[in-house]
């Protein structure tokens, strides 16, 4: 379950107004990138896993010593059980072992062989453009490429922009080869479902887009049976496993995952769920991998690429996000890919932003979405094998987006006063 905001005010307007024009700067000098020309691209599928709201404090750091002998809510059951188990499982003495012990796969292949933004212990910053920071204007940024004033609630309305998905989808060589899968059922939503033209599977929708098989048939009537928990959200492996069946049969290029748990386990206060799930996602994105691996419509021609939707608060703010807390609109992303140099977790680089996530799945494959949405932030040139230094700037920002995150800075402005 999602919560649009919550009913607080920060107290230190200076800091707020600080921290936008900070964003601002780091913005026009980190927004980088071109696509790569299509002869020399190797990259022919991209695949997005979400993990909505995972902060990066655990990304990088791991179990918060601060949380991590927090019980859970007692309606949970066998609360000391439950914090002791996620000690065992996931505490150790550094930050290094605590972060590999809860996601292995992400530290032992992806920041191995491709490249991590985020951590910002060491200069490394990732973060959302729009004010809001929560997960409808998350999403919709990730995918548009901008933030826009009219998509501000996490109701299950239509988008009324056209994410990069849809624009690859009307293209003759992406038709019919994208599809979106998601817990969440407000997928159906932010990629406007109704008008999109590819498969947007969320919740606990049966998926009937491909022929019946024993997998699908039981995933099919889990979805139907399971306990809805969450009114409009799923467990994460009824859309996971959907999403590696539809993979096997029709063979999309273009995929989007929506993974929801880390943000529901961290709004119910529950601290070793939420490790649990983070951890789970990790499991998930290696047998992702391993599965692209085996196709050979996938080997050696997919970029995965991971990263949440928003951030959250720390201490005992870190159950919640909204415009007015501290480090909500912090995040992290992660790329593994044969077009993305393996520089690995990422110290002193620029900035990054959500909105250049759709741009960059578009260079990836070859396409100049810029071109064709001259609002959207432009692709990441590190991630792209570009030939220059990393961190490079290859062009400034366009007016355009100057003015998007001018305007968010005094909104939020305003707001503090």
């Amino acid at each position: 379950m999602r919560f649009n905001a919550i009913d607080t005010r920060h107290s230190s307007t200076k800091a707020l107004i600080s921290a936008g024009l900070l964003i601002l700067a780091a913005s026009v000098a980190g927004r980088t990138g071109q696509a790569q020309p299509a002869a020399a691209r190797k990259t022919e599928n991209v695949i997005v896993v979400m993990m909505d709201g995972l902060r990066w404090e655990e990304v990088f750091r791991g179990a918060d010593p601060k949380l991590i002998n927090k019980h859970d809510p007692k309606f949970l059951g066998a609360t000391s059980q439950r914090t002791s188990r996620a000690r065992e499982l996931y505490w150790r003495d550094t930050p290094e072992q605590r972060r590999q012990a809860l996601m292995p796969f992400l530290w032992s292949v992806m920041a191995s062989q491709g490249q991590v933004f985020g951590n910002r212990d060491l200069g490394s910053d990732s973060h959302v453009i729009n004010h809001h920071k929560f997960s409808y204007p998350g999403y919709s940024e990730t995918m548009t490429g901008f933030a826009d004033a009219r998509v501000h609630s996490n109701a299950n309305i239509p988008n009324p922009n056209q994410t990069v998905l849809e624009w690859l989808n009307k293209k003759p060589e992406y038709a019919g080869k994208v599809a979106a899968f998601g817990a969440w059922e407000v997928f159906q939503g932010i990629f406007n479902q109704q008008r999109c033209g590819f498969v947007v599977n969320t919740g606990y929708e049966p998926l009937k887009d491909v022929p019946d098989s024993p997998q699908l048939a039981l995933l099919n009537s889990l979805k139907e049976k399971t306990p809805h928990i969450w009114p409009d959200e799923s467990f994460d492996p009824l859309p996971f496993y959907t999403a590696m069946e539809y993979m096997k049969v029709k063979k999309p290029r273009v995929m989007f995952i929506g993974l929801g748990e880390t943000d529901d386990w961290a709004h119910m206060g529950a601290y070793p769920e939420y490790l649990n799930a983070a951890n789970r996602d990790d499991a998930y994105l290696r047998e992702l991998w391993a599965q692209v691996q085996s196709m050979p419509e996938y080997r050696d021609r997919t970029t995965l690429i991971v990263l949440p939707d928003h951030g959250r608060g720390s201490g005992p703010l870190w159950t919640v996000h909204a415009w007015v807390i501290p480090g909500a609109g912090q995040t992290w992303m992660a790329f593994l890919g044969p077009d993305t140099h393996p520089l690995g977790e990422r110290e002193m680089a620029a900035p990054v932003t959500e909105s250049q996530i759709a741009a960059t799945i578009a260079a990836l494959l070859g396409e100049d979405y810029g071109q064709a949405v001259p609002r959207a932030s432009a692709p990441i040139a590190d991630v792209l094998g570009s030939n220059r230094e990393p961190g490079q700037a290859e062009r400034k920002l366009n007016t355009s987006e100057i003015a998007i995150e001018t305007h968010e800075i005094r909104s939020v402005a305003s707001r503090a006063y």
